[in-house]
């Protein structure tokens, strides 16, 4: 199991290990723009997975409160604070170099080379911003990562596919309302130009929030039920394929 010591002092980040046993998966949880890490930390408990520890990380960046008019800490992926003059409010769209540097050059690698998962063993649930830095980290194409869940998270402009890359492995659940401003019929499709196994959940709901019923649960269980391994009914030091 990760302990926070294998990870960098300054990278606020909360463990939930599995119901029991120790874990073959990891399922990393980055919440969305203006939130912290405790929310999803909440989730990963709820989600009760087997046999998979969930790490719920805190945004790279604060927002300053100018922005939210609160003192309540709010934070972000995005390299910097963008405003939408169009729409006024903060662009999710905001630069995700800080993202590749922390999530991909040390979290992933702390998880592979001091923890021993195998980037198929990694999976990523985020909402909003935090769908779009999951995205983005699994657009820079260099594995197979077990999967990614966006809800309401588009492909970053910066990780849209140009001509002659190769498609991503990793499968992508994409979520969005049926009024989604983020997850709209071009977002799927730079989606899906940048991944060859694309699922596009589109919910009843107008809005992106996060799943308030079975309903609307039940894609994104029955995609980690697809993806997440299992030690369970198999032969000692062997994996479930």
């Amino acid at each position: 199991l990760p302990t926070k010591s294998d990870f960098p002092q300054n990278l606020t980040l909360d463990i939930i290990p599995p119901p029991s046993g120790s874990p073959i998966n990891v399922l990393i949880l980055l919440h969305g723009l203006g939130d912290t890490q405790i929310s999803f930390s909440t989730l990963g408990k709820n989600l009760n997975l087997p046999e998979t520890a969930c790490i719920s990380i805190r945004g790279l960046n604060p927002i300053p409160p100018i922005f939210t008019g609160s003192d309540t800490p709010a934070f972000h992926w995005g390299d910097d604070v963008l405003i939408d003059e169009n729409k006024g409010e903060i662009d999710p769209d905001a630069g995700f170099k800080m993202v590749e540097s922390v999530l991909s050059g040390i979290v992933l690698k702390t998880l592979r080379e001091t923890c021993s998962f195998e980037s198929r063993n990694i999976l990523f649930l985020g909402f909003g911003q935090g769908g779009m830095a999951a995205l983005h980290v699994a657009s820079l194409g260099k594995e197979e990562f077990g999967g990614v869940i966006s809800i309401g998270g588009r492909l970053p402009a910066s990780s849209s596919s140009t001509s002659g890359s190769s498609k991503c492995k990793t499968p992508i659940v994409l979520c969005g309302g049926s009024r989604s401003s983020q997850v709209t019929r071009s977002a799927v499709d730079a989606v899906k130009a940048r991944f060859t196994d694309v699922e596009y959940v589109k919910w009843e709901k107008p809005d992106d929030s996060m799943p308030r019923n079975r309903e609307e649960m039940l894609p994104l269980m029955k995609f980690l039920a697809r993806r997440l391994r299992s030690r369970a009914g198999v032969p000692g030091g062997a994996v479930e394929v």
